[in-house]
């Protein structure tokens, strides 16, 4: 249990609904209690009538009680409810509380531990354990906390009249929680088990979805079918032996309460034949000995869902103690943005959601993650002479013993064009991810500005750096938000001026929506170059003075391309810029270019230098120039075209 503790030691902010769910407890227990002793009294008052003690009043004092009984059970349910409802409350909360933290936890991990993780199986996760865990507080608050209250009133009062019947239900408790434990242990490995095959299968189904076009195009439907059914067809294997186990334990608890209540039993009917305990005194005893009863038969479901709690918030538990990509204060700003008060309205992501805004309307909507950019025309600040960017002796491992960089050094100065050319998986990719701090070079330093990336932190480095990536990575949102992705304080005028320079306003402006046009997940609305010209205008609008291509043009058409480098061509002035192209035309006209052979520098020059060194850059030109066929077909192999 201490996993559950430390859950409501995560989220100890809710203290004031803890504290008015014990109030609401305690005030429903004692009305619930009322109850029993005022059915005595009338009981008695009316076996008093019955044996002829006749009583003027009898008939006032019996409606008296009537209404006793009505007031009670109105204080109970008024109070249970408003517990219910701070309860539900409570777990919404906590449900916030825990899923904003898991989210600000996995943001703020580093790029390897995702290389590890299938995505599907992170949501899982996410999804199963905080699910688990906030149903179970849920009902725990809204059930069994009352009734456990309870248990303790009916002890105290039993004892008060038989202390052998207040032994025996006080007895109830320990024993049957002590069977209970004998049980937790195993059938919390099978149920981790079960986890493991529910998370892998969400992993698999996400990703499916996610390329439900692959999956159609090579007829792999019933494959994926069979995988997924397998998955949960192990799960039903596994709750075979687990439910096996876990209900013949329940069966021999449940035996044991039969037989105590038995006893139980057994002590009120003779003590009240032997006139021990008047008529009322044995329908108290019996009513408390029900109310005690009812959390006792109800702590095998309670159990059962604590256990399924216990092994989810495990799995929470695992991800936040991953160590974080160095000191992100990510965990900070989540706590903020729980705390923050709920916004009325979201941003809006059509024209007609815009106008209804206007209009005073609330538009509820999934907003967009929080961005955060660069300034316009921000300038990293270097000494005179030195290199924005430095690698002196970088060596790089993804897998301890496989090094895919080694020993390499070169430097960019400012304002310069540096082009990486490689052959296919030669490292060059790996060199941006460096460069971004999504990895830390295995050994030799990496400078940004004269400063070790190791010391800089995180979102200062990456706000100097604008990349568009070989394959462009956008949102389910507007245009508008994924072109502004990289500014959030960017304004209208802004966005579409970096739309025109990097030719993707035409065909905005031919979308119903415009700008405000829902381009769905991944941009899956929108065609491969098009996606690409927003990734471009996206960088474009962010202006930081590093500038990373990386095959940014590799989608596009020969005339898109065309129009995307001429808006790339502005965008480098005056700015450092590294470029990983698949064009040989577009490696001619940079300053330098750096030639990288099984992870190594291989040369480092203009490229009217590298042209006759006989390098990398002079065997590509060569095969650009044949005519054969067979060095047409080397040349694609490498990754490039003419």
């Amino acid at each position: 249990m201490r996993s559950l503790v430390s859950i409501l030691r995560a989220t100890r902010v809710l203290w004031p609904f803890y504290v008015g769910i014990v109030v609401c407890s305690l005030i429903a227990t004692a009305a619930s209690l009322v109850t029993p002793f005022v059915l005595k009294a009338a009981i008695d008052t009316v076996v008093d009538v019955v044996q002829g003690a006749a009583d003027d009043g009898v008939i006032t004092t019996v409606v008296w009680l009537a209404v006793a009984l009505l007031v009670a059970d109105l204080v109970s349910s008024t109070v249970a409810n408003i517990g219910g409802y701070l309860g539900d409350v409570m777990a919404a909360r906590m449900r916030q509380i825990l899923s904003t933290r898991y989210f600000a936890k996995l943001l703020g991990l580093p790029q390897r531990y995702f290389d590890d993780q299938v995505t599907g199986s992170i949501i899982s996760r996410l999804t199963r354990s905080i699910t688990e865990t906030t149903g179970f507080l849920n009902n725990f608050a809204n059930n069994f906390f009352p009734m456990l209250l309870t248990v303790l009133a009916v002890l105290v009062i039993s004892a008060s009249y038989s202390w052998p019947l207040a032994l025996l239900l006080a007895l109830v408790f320990p024993v049957y929680v002590g069977l209970t434990a004998m049980t937790s242990k195993k059938w919390q490995v099978m149920e981790g088990e079960k986890n493991e095959q529910v998370d892998l299968a969400g992993g698999r189904f996400a990703e499916v979805v996610g390329q439900i076009n692959v999956v159609k195009s090579f007829t792999a439907e019933r494959r994926e079918l069979s995988l997924f059914a397998g998955r949960f067809a192990r799960t039903v294997g596994t709750t075979r032996g687990q439910s096996r186990y876990w209900h013949v334990m329940d069966a021999i608890r449940r035996g044991f309460l039969d037989v105590v209540f038995f006893a139980i039993y057994v002590i009120l009917f003779v003590s009240t034949a032997r006139g021990t305990f008047s008529v009322g005194d044995m329908v108290l005893l019996i009513q408390l000995v029900a109310m005690a009863k009812a959390p006792v038969t109800m702590m095998s479901y309670l159990i059962d869902t604590a256990q399924r709690a216990v092994a989810g918030s495990k799995d929470y538990f695992a991800v936040m103690a991953e160590p974080a990509d160095r000191d992100e204060p990510l965990l900070l700003v989540a706590d903020a943005e729980i705390a923050a008060p709920p916004a009325p309205v979201t941003q809006a992501t059509s024209a007609e959601e815009r106008d209804s805004v206007a209009a005073g309307d609330a538009v509820v909507v999934a907003a967009a993650p929080p961005r955060t950019g660069a300034a316009p025309g921000a300038e990293v600040s270097v000494p005179d002479g030195a290199p924005v960017v430095e690698l002196n002796h970088v060596s790089f491992a993804y897998d301890e013993g496989v090094e895919v960089l080694r020993d390499v050094s070169f430097t960019v100065h400012k304002g310069e064009r540096v082009a990486l050319v490689s052959e296919s998986g030669g490292g060059k990719t790996t060199l941006v991810s460096l460069l971004l701090g999504f990895y830390r070079p295995t050994s030799g330093t990496l400078r940004v500005a004269g400063r070790d990336v190791a010391d800089v932190p995180l979102d200062e480095l990456r706000r100097q750096v604008a990349v568009v990536f070989q394959e462009a990575s956008l949102f389910s949102g507007t245009i508008r938000e994924n072109i502004a992705y990289g500014r959030d304080d960017a304004t209208d005028a802004e966005i579409v001026e970096a739309a025109t320079r990097a030719h993707a306003h035409d065909f905005v402006s031919a979308f119903a929506g415009g700008y405000d046009t829902t381009i769905g997940e991944r941009g899956l609305k929108l065609s491969g170059g098009q996606k690409q010209r927003i990734a471009v205008a996206r960088a474009m609008i962010k202006d930081a003075p590093v500038l990373v291509l990386d095959e940014a043009t590799s989608a596009l058409d020969t005339k898109s391309e065309r129009l995307v480098q001429a808006g790339l061509e502005e965008l480098m002035v005056d700015r450092t810029s590294i470029i990983i192209a698949h064009r040989l035309s577009t490696i001619s006209a940079v300053d330098t270019i750096v030639t990288l052979r099984d992870g190594r520098v291989d040369e480092v020059g203009t490229p009217e230098e590298l042209a006759v060194s006989g390098g990398i850059y002079s065997e590509l030109l060569a095969l650009q120039a044949s005519s054969s066929l067979k060095d047409r077909k080397r040349l694609r192999q490498l990754g490039f075209s003419a």
